[in-house]
């Protein structure tokens, strides 16, 4: 009886091995490897990492190139065009110049004639012409520079507004272009107000030089109507006067 019933127990058990073997798989065990996980974990570190540093750069060569156009932009105001014409008003006074202008060869013939020496042939009557015209360019001369002193004054309150606008526009500059066109603008300023200067210096030096001038033909001929008069003449000459007419 034992010896069937181990023989009916070995029986079964290689049975149950053979079913086992045989039979298919139904679920397969997951094995988590602790090395390869943390392998991962780096790899998209490294990964995330990259992609930051792909967007700094980028973000850098968009600052950049912001910068740049900054730089690059023009300055929105332009004084340029009220300054041309105030060197254009300045300059049509001095082209008013009455009598004798700014012209070499227009003065070296006024002192070859107007103002040259009075000369023994002269007549008195031409001696008396010739003063009065040197009078009348010298009155001339000062109301030509009075003018221009009046210009130049006058665009003092143009040049005020310039410089407060191209000031203005230098301290608000949003880039380096800006704030050199506003700084040449201001030399432009600083020129047109030296040419007002010049100006007004060149019309006061020719009305002190015409004055001058005036004076010193002036005293030639008197020296020559002097000299005139001391030279001693044929006298007094005899002549007939008829007194009444005969009827």
């Amino acid at each position: 009886m034992k010896t069937r019933s181990r023989s009916a127990l070995t029986a079964g058990v290689a049975a149950l091995v053979l079913a086992c073997a045989s039979a298919p798989t139904q679920a397969q065990i997951t094995v988590w490897d602790p090395t390869n996980h943390v392998q991962n974990v780096l790899q998209a570190a490294r990964a995330l990492q990259q992609i930051n540093n792909q967007i700094t750069s980028i973000q850098n060569e968009a600052q950049m190139l912001i910068n740049q156009a900054r730089n690059l932009a023009s300055l929105p105001y332009s004084s340029l065009q009220q300054l041309q014409q105030s060197v254009q008003r300045t300059q049509q006074l001095l082209n008013q110049a009455q009598r004798i202008a700014y012209d070499v060869q227009q003065i070296d013939r006024a002192f070859t004639t107007t103002y040259g020496r009075a000369t023994p042939s002269a007549s008195q009557a031409d001696m008396i012409a010739g003063a009065r015209e040197r009078w009348e360019t010298s009155v001339a001369a000062l109301q030509d520079a009075l003018k221009v002193q009046a210009g130049v004054v006058g665009n003092i309150d143009t040049n005020r507004a310039q410089m407060q606008a191209l000031v203005t526009s230098s301290q608000s500059a949003a880039g380096a272009l800006q704030a050199t066109q506003a700084g040449n603008q201001l030399l432009a300023l600083q020129a047109q107000q030296l040419a007002d200067l010049t100006a007004a210096v060149a019309a006061q030096g020719r009305a002190a030089s015409l004055e001058a001038a005036q004076r010193q033909a002036a005293a030639d001929q008197g020296r020559e109507q002097l000299r005139r008069f001391l030279t001693p003449g044929q006298g007094y000459q005899p002549s007939t006067v008829t007194m009444f007419h005969k009827r």
